[in-house]
């Protein structure tokens, strides 16, 4: 049975930064789709956000800034929202992780859990910084990734692989708040137990349906769960946060993957009061369908750590699918907040006016559903002004002219259907299901290349039965065609409103169509709902009035484009300037503590990449001493082949790790230059021979 009521979520965005088109593309955009497609299906939706307003990077930000963590909450909370309502993103509400609301939820979860013995509650040693004289919240600890090799993983996460941590797996750890390496220091803190939810999670996602869930989805969770889960701590050592609400906590907060995605359930209780709704069936009751839309580093918490915290507190409905998506990418370069190199919401909505909908259908008809994506601006250039421009838009266009030229704008009445007629209409009538069928897939491309293959269908029509030619001939047959042309027409005014809302609005004004909530003023107007367009019925009868034309698109031209490129020009030159600035002197060693370094030349005998990962070459060197195993993250500015050969500087005393299941022997040591690329720090002479001291 077809569930009828939905709770959509879309990830909190993290109130350190505005949104940028990488958000757009993996979470609102999707899930905007979705859920528009889902009312016009006559389903129960409610469609929940809100900003993410705790955690260390709140406070890292406004450190940087010379401001309170609140003043930076609330000017990034108020760009955030207002972006969103810009650019039609429909979420029924809202909410920010500050409120009240979301507090008392939060702390009222986090008690049940207690009193219900479902922490556990351990002294532990904890990274802690001791020139700033605290401990190093997740975010606050950077260093280099055991799993993937990746220098720069914070303590929860690395960004590169998307394993979860815990900062003390770390390796060389560096304190983000000093520079300073930090020492381990007690503490006491509460942890969920989360080995103890590994059988449920295992029925729940490895036995049960989830194998419909994206592989990358799947995937993940199958690796963590087969690594075995370890007690998760779901409490800080910070000042800044939701204050942990039991006796001993004074000084801690909730962390923040424990308090945020509560924020989707507080978020739904103001919605539901403020409408005057029951907020307890959109979570709690089994017949309501829950669907995650995150990006791919969210996926670990969105379906291990959140969905074990449900089940610990009994009461509520688990995901049933979770649709992550992969990365996408700008001008061939990782999008990235630090470096400004994004394309920003707010700033596009500015250099595009009434431009929402170009953005949405680009990055939807691109959108990193399976793999990393880039975005170009040529690119986007393209596909306005040869999809929606010369497809889309040239057919509404030549349809509402010409029905003005020929009719005074009214529907003609048509004569009998020709076999082409009645072949292009059942054609329409399919369209419905076929989009319909790709959007609950989570196939999001796919459903938008669906609509314009509709697009397509009309231009093909009316270019095949040429009423501008026809007329002088066959006034009759005129009528017919442009008849059919306007079905199709108001079909597209329909189907198109999920993905181009601004688009199907002024389509529907055009044809005379009723568009919500203007319908319940207008209530002579047409409603069309998505089911109409698959009946075998007039969408437009004869004889019905629809208004003057006006262009949907504009062509979009080069110097818009040029203006797009040279503003990230300008950010890569300034990048390329500041990683110039020599990074300041560290902590004065000992001669002993240099003495203790052994390192040597080293030739490279044979390179070859680490399979499912994208930075690690498996190296066999020549030390001298002898011919090791080590693992270096450099596959994205080396190709195996190329290295080969290639004589190194080693330090060969390194303690040994294990990275992805290989035990590295030691460390290749390199620089990089201005513009980001490593280079080898080469001792390539001849006459310097593996097994030569470097000092």
């Amino acid at each position: 049975m077809t569930p009828q009521r939905y709770t959509i979520t879309a990830a909190l965005p993290y109130t350190n930064g505005p949104i940028h088109i990488g958000h757009l593309a993996g979470v609102y955009v999707p899930s905007d789709i979705y859920a528009r497609y889902l009312r016009l299906t006559g389903k129960d939706v409610a469609f929940i956000c809100g900003s993410d307003e705790h955690g260390a990077a709140i406070p890292m930000k406004a450190k940087k800034e010379g401001k309170s963590p609140q003043e930076i909450i609330d000017t990034y909370h108020a760009i955030i929202k207002q972006s969103f309502d810009d650019f039609g993103i429909t979420f029924d509400n809202y909410s920010r992780t500050s409120a009240k609301i979301h507090h008392e939820t939060a702390g009222d979860f986090f008690k049940k859990l207690h009193t219900e013995g479902k922490f556990i509650e351990e002294v532990t040693e904890q990274l802690y910084d001791p020139e700033a004289d605290q401990f190093l919240a997740d975010r606050f600890v950077t260093g280099t990734c055991p799993k993937c090799g990746h220098e720069e993983a914070y303590g929860d996460q690395c960004e590169n692989c998307g394993t979860s941590l815990n900062a003390t797996d770390l390796i060389n750890p560096t304190s983000t708040i000093s520079g300073a390496t930090p020492t381990l220091k007690e503490t006491k803190h509460w942890f969920l137990p989360l080995d103890h939810y590994e059988d449920f999670l295992k029925e729940w996602i490895l036995k049960g349906h989830k194998k419909d869930w994206k592989p990358n989805v799947y995937g993940q969770c199958k690796s963590w769960i087969d690594d075995g889960l370890r007690p998760r701590a779901v409490t800080r050592d910070l000042d800044w946060g939701i204050p942990v609400p039991v006796e001993g906590g004074e000084g801690k907060v909730l962390y923040v993957w424990f308090d945020a995605p509560i924020g989707y359930i507080s978020s739904t209780k103001e919605w539901a009061e403020r409408e005057g709704k029951d907020w307890e069936p959109y979570w709690k009751d089994k017949d309501t369908k829950l669907v995650h839309f995150i990006g791919k580093d969210n996926i670990v918490f969105h379906c291990i750590i959140f969905p074990s915290i449900l089940k610990a507190e009994g009461s509520y409905i688990l995901p049933d699918n979770v649709p992550a998506n992969e990365f996408l990418n700008l001008e061939g370069q990782k999008l990235s907040t630090s470096k400004n190199w994004a394309v920003w919401l707010h700033e596009y909505l500015q250099d595009f006016p009434e431009k929402q909908d170009v953005l949405r259908y680009v990055l939807t008809a691109n959108a990193p559903e399976s793999k990393d994506n880039d975005f170009t601006w040529k690119d986007f250039q393209a596909r306005n002004n040869n999809e929606l421009v010369a497809v889309f838009g040239n057919f509404i266009n030549r349809v509402v002219v010409l029905t003005n030229k020929y009719y005074d704008g009214i529907v003609p009445q048509p004569g009998a259907l020709s076999n082409v007629d009645e072949e292009v209409l059942a054609e329409v009538q399919k369209y419905p299901e076929n989009i319909g069928f790709s959007i609950e897939r989570y196939r999001f491309r796919e459903a938008s290349q669906e609509l314009m293959n509709l697009a397509r269908l009309g231009n093909k029509y009316l270019a095949d039965e040429e009423p501008w030619k026809v007329i002088k001939l066959d006034e009759d047959r005129v009528k017919t065609i442009m008849y059919v042309s306007l079905q199709i027409a108001a079909a597209l005014a329909v189907l198109s409103e999920p993905f181009l809302p601004f688009t199907s609005s002024k389509l529907k004004s055009m044809l005379n169509l009723s568009d919500e909530p203007s319908a319940r003023l207008r209530t002579s107007l047409v409603k069309l709902d998505w089911q109409d367009i698959s009946q075998d019925k007039p969408l437009l009868k004869s004889g019905y009035q629809i208004e003057k034309a006006s262009l949907l698109f504009n062509k979009i031209e080069d110097d818009q484009i040029e203006a797009q490129l040279a503003k990230l020009e300008a950010t890569k030159q300034l990048n390329m300037a500041e990683a110039k600035t020599l990074t300041p002197q560290k902590e004065i060693s000992t001669f002993e503590d240099f003495t203790k370094l052994d390192m040597r030349v080293g030739k490279i005998v044979s390179a070859e990449k680490m399979a499912k990962t994208k930075k690690l070459l498996v190296l066999q060197v020549d030390t001298g001493l002898d011919t090791r195993t080590i693992v270096s993250g450099i596959a994205e500015h080396f190709s195996a082949e190329e290295v080969v050969g290639k004589k190194v500087t080693v330090l060969v005393n390194l303690a040994p790790r294990k990275l992805r299941g290989v035990e590295s022997e030691g460390m290749i040591l390199m620089t990089e230059d201005a513009t980001g690329k490593l280079v080898f720090l080469n001792p390539d002479e001849d006459g310097v021979e593996p097994g030569a001291v470097v000092s």
